[in-house]
């Protein structure tokens, strides 16, 4: 385990309670408490002890809390009945356990969800808006989220790519998106039987291994069998090929990978992924190559967006295939549609062109299925996500969610 987040000098909280040091990782609340969600178990006991409970009391009540929280989905600590009522006061004007704020939530035709979530608008930036998109299946249901509001890579075909990186998101953000949804569907308590949320896959906004250390902290979280308990089998994390990291994701984390590779030349790929200029496709695949756990069973995922007379022949569909075999990867490939989005200067391929692609491919032995595009009507398909702020104004935003609790009473 990690050792705990370093503990900062105790914050003076209004109303004469006793102040409790914060963690650095975590932005401070506007009402001085402590927000409990993304903690590990060593986190929850510092934080206890910090705030005065002796060593042994902390250690229960850390795992207590820990049980409550990422097993339970428990936000209220008078809920939390194996902990004793007198205590129950003194967690809460000291202690939080949040959720990201719901900015506006849509659904698809196809049942397809999006939420528009903010950050604490106290976290010394004012706040800012980043989307979390859950899919799904008859078989599954798969929750795609974000690691940084915005991103840095300015990939051509992305909308997300669009925006500026404006911050990483911290450990409990990503892990309160996974929470979140838990509320949404009604999946408390954490079991594995029936769950509608089954699969996770690291493809919102922004770059994963640009924040290695809080994406693998939530994902700790997420899989611990004590806790949230889904099987690293089911979570998946994309990247756009951030070479160096890849070794340590696969070592420190251990899930299975995802690659935007969408082009097979270092002219394309160069245009359309421009890390490409740092990391180039021979790096990239080598780094495949060597990536820890991956065989037949757990085959790395090239994600290949479809964009029309740009990577789409013939000819690439069989260098495609040349690249897997040279360098003996077990992989598959998720052919994408491309998602169009107001003001993109690329098409998508036709049904036949990506049929053809397909088929190329699949007569070599790899497997390389066409995702049906999902949550379009929404903008919530694949390279769509990008900030509403930025489509709906904060005022407007604000306005909605007025209505709404007016409505509510």
């Amino acid at each position: 385990m990690n050792a705990p987040t370093p503990i900062q000098a105790p914050m003076q909280i209004p109303g004469g309670i006793d102040p409790v040091p914060v963690p650095r990782a975590l932005p401070p609340r506007a009402d001085g408490r402590v927000d409990l969600l993304g903690l590990t178990r060593d986190q929850l006991r510092e934080a206890l002890a910090a705030a005065g409970l002796e060593a042994k009391q902390a250690k229960l009540r850390a795992k207590q809390l820990w049980h409550w929280i990422y097993n339970r989905g428990t936000t209220d600590f008078a809920l939390m009945t194996d902990i004793a009522k007198a205590m129950h006061p003194w967690l809460a004007e000291r202690f939080v356990v949040g959720r990201p704020e719901v900015v506006e939530a849509q659904v698809s035709t196809d049942g397809t969800r999006k939420w528009l979530l903010r950050s604490d608008a106290n976290d010394g930036q004012g706040g800012q808006d980043y989307e979390m998109v859950f899919i799904p299946d008859a078989d599954r249901g798969t929750l795609c989220v974000s690691s940084q509001v915005g991103c840095t890579l300015n990939c051509r075909f992305c909308h997300t790519g669009t925006m500026k990186l404006v911050r990483n998101l911290t450990a409990g953000e990503i892990v309160g998106q996974v929470m979140l949804a838990r509320d949404a569907l009604g999946e408390w308590p954490s079991t594995p039987e029936g769950r509608m949320l089954t699969n996770i896959v690291m493809m919102g906004m922004g770059e994963p291994l640009y924040n290695f250390d809080n994406v693998r902290d939530a994902l700790k979280l997420v899989m611990d069998g004590d806790g949230l308990a889904l099987s690293k089998r089911r979570i998946t994390l994309s990247t756009s090929g951030v070479v160096p990291m890849m070794a340590r994701a696969g070592a420190e984390i251990g899930v299975n990978l995802a690659v935007s590779l969408h082009a097979v030349t270092k002219e394309i790929r160069d245009e359309i992924v421009p890390i490409n200029r740092k990391y180039g496709i021979e790096e990239l695949l080598q780094a495949c190559a060597d990536y820890p756990g991956a065989n037949n069973a757990r085959r790395i995922t090239f994600e290949y967006v479809m964009l029309r007379d740009k990577n789409d022949s013939d000819e690439d569909a069989r260098e495609l295939v040349r690249l897997i075999r040279r360098y003996d990867l077990p992989a598959k490939v998720n052919l994408i549609p491309f998602n169009p989005w107001p003001g993109v200067a690329y098409e998508c391929s036709t049904p036949e062109r990506i049929a053809r692609f397909s088929d190329i491919i699949f007569k070599a032995g790899i497997s390389a299925p066409v995702r049906t595009p999902r949550g379009r009507d929404i903008m919530a398909a694949c390279g769509q996500l990008k900030s509403a702020a930025e489509k709906v104004s904060r005022a407007e935003l604000d306005r909605r969610a007025e209505a709404k609790q007016a409505a509510l009473g």
